[in-house]
């Protein structure tokens, strides 16, 4: 059946009243069954990217529980106050995405399902039984999915991590990289809805496959540039030029320029800070497109690599970096253009 906006305003209701149980505990309640102060409270679950009404009978059972392991957390001296917080805000906002296309899914689903003629109105009864059955069938299938995606992620970056872990596990020496759409603003102006969402899309699960492959990670996505992570600086040079050679579907598909550098940086929640990220990231800006510009560092330490050329070229000038070494990294047997270092210097971070 058709979508109109009356029927996605009941669905969406439906579906809440469906998962999210009887809102039956005030703030203060909850607080007092946590242990914990309300302002304390009030601030966990806004970290979590929810509104507070303190009046209101506003949390579940569900909720009172999620709370108790988040304080356990602290009390049993996993994590220090600051840290909850932290937790509470990442996970908020690392699920809040995932949350909004699951929900597209099972509402396209649901609003499918409803008999046609149906009346958004009149059918109330109807329509929860619908919601019911579709979320019953298919929650569970998604939660599963996502914890099984969770504890694979958690093992591997934990193997990535084992051997470092009598140093600081907030610093770590990785390879950081960026690749960006050359001339995405312009394009996205002559795209429909459909042909932006399956550039993204491509862009998004290529670059994300790529990257995989040869041993790296997604930090994480910027709209029309993807921020990469690898420990073998031979890795990354592989990503790099893969990346290249990643076709979007796109009519006039726009090319990639990419940087990277390498030394140490402070991993905090997933993601990577410091001067190695800035770095990567001002490169990628002065790129051209379809070259990779690398760090004097990362170009050192794959100079020895037989499959590649390193080529200094003039020092860089860029925000923050007055004279900022740059090296071309290419193919062996490869050919490029000289002029690798573009003009027009976008700035990134």
């Amino acid at each position: 059946m058709s979508t109109t906006p009356e029927w996605s305003k009941v669905v969406g209701a439906e579906i809440a009243a469906d998962l999210q149980g009887d809102a039956i505990h005030t703030l203060d309640q909850v607080a007092a069954r946590v242990g914990s102060s309300p302002a304390r409270i009030s601030r966990l679950w806004m970290a979590l990217g929810f509104p507070v009404d303190p009046a209101a009978e506003m949390f579940t059972e569900a909720d009172v529980s999620a709370l108790k392991i988040l304080g356990g957390l602290v009390s049993d001296g996993v994590i220090d106050n600051n840290t909850q917080l932290s937790i509470a805000r990442t996970l908020g906002h690392s699920t809040a995405r995932l949350a909004e296309w699951q929900v597209d899914v099972v509402a396209a689903h649901i609003l499918q399902s409803i008999p046609t003629g149906a009346d958004a109105a009149a059918d109330v009864d109807a329509v929860r039984k619908v919601v019911h059955n579709v979320t019953d069938a298919t929650v569970p299938a998604l939660g599963e999915l996502q914890d099984f995606a969770w504890r694979r992620h958690f093992a591997v970056a934990a193997s990535r991590s084992a051997g470092g872990l009598d140093a600081d596990p907030a610093s770590r020496e990785l390879v950081v990289g960026f690749a960006d759409m050359v001339g995405y603003t312009q394009l996205t102006r002559h795209l429909s809805f459909e042909q932006l969402t399956q550039l993204i899309e491509t862009f998004e699960s290529g670059t994300a496959e790529v990257i995989a492959k040869h041993n790296g990670w997604v930090i994480k996505n910027l709209g029309d540039e993807v921020m990469f992570a690898a420990e073998r600086p031979i890795d990354a040079a592989r990503i790099a030029f893969e990346l290249h050679e990643l076709d979007t579907g796109a009519v006039d598909a726009p090319e990639l320029r990419v940087g990277m550098a390498a030394g140490p940086v402070l991993q905090r929640l997933g993601d990577l800070y410091g001067s190695v990220v800035n770095v990567a990231a001002r490169l990628t800006g002065v790129a051209r497109p379809g070259t990779v510009l690398v760090d004097a560092v990362l170009g050192d330490r794959l100079d020895d690599e037989r499959e590649l050329i390193v080529k200094k070229l003039r020092p860089a000038r860029v925000r923050g970096f007055s004279r900022l070494d740059v090296r071309v990294l290419r193919r062996e047997g490869s050919f490029t253009a000289d002029r690798t270092v573009s003009r027009g210097r976008r700035q990134h971070r």
